[in-house]
């Protein structure tokens, strides 16, 4: 096609040069065919490289274009693994929650029994104490009359009568 193109340009040059101006009103054919010649040689001299500079610039938005899809792959897989995570943590705090919950109902149930044996224990001792003070307040009111009793000398007692006495207290 080059061969082809650059043989007719230099056939047609010669006709091109030595045409005369005389029978034309207007040059428009020879400027024509001049460009056209222009054109041609252009294209021969500057055809590879500017292939090759377009070829180039193609495969480099190519490249690029690949690169920002990458790019692009890459963020929709981080995002995608971000809320795999976050559905993760909702499922774990959901179960932090219900066994928290879970350990407060134990903790509940374990601190009313504590309450319960502990409220029975204080019960048992007061109910002891009560016991044990009420037998020393006897003893005392007791020891309190038999004292006046014999410090008045009003009351004359015999051995055996002071000995049925303690003995029925003792019983």
């Amino acid at each position: 096609m080059k061969k082809l193109l650059l043989l007719s340009l230099l056939a047609l040059t010669p006709a091109i040069l030595f045409a005369s101006s005389e029978g034309a009103e207007t040059d428009i054919v020879q400027r024509t065919v001049n460009f056209i010649i222009f054109a041609g040689i252009l294209w021969y001299l500057l055809a590879d490289k500017i292939k090759a500079f377009f070829a180039e610039r193609s495969l480099s938005i190519q490249a690029e274009l690949d690169k920002v899809q990458d790019t692009l792959k890459a963020s929709k897989n981080k995002i995608d693994s971000a809320a795999k995570q976050l559905e993760d943590a909702k499922v774990l705090a959901a179960e932090i929650v219900e066994n928290a919950k879970a350990d407060i109902d134990s903790i509940k149930q374990k601190v009313a029994v504590a309450v319960d044996a502990e409220i029975a224990h204080l019960e048992k001792n007061f109910d002891e104490k009560v016991k044990i003070e009420t037998r020393k307040a006897k003893k005392e009111v007791v020891a309190e009359v038999l004292e006046e009793l014999f410090n008045s000398g009003d009351v004359e007692l015999t051995q055996d009568e002071l000995s049925n006495i303690v003995l029925k207290k003792v019983a």
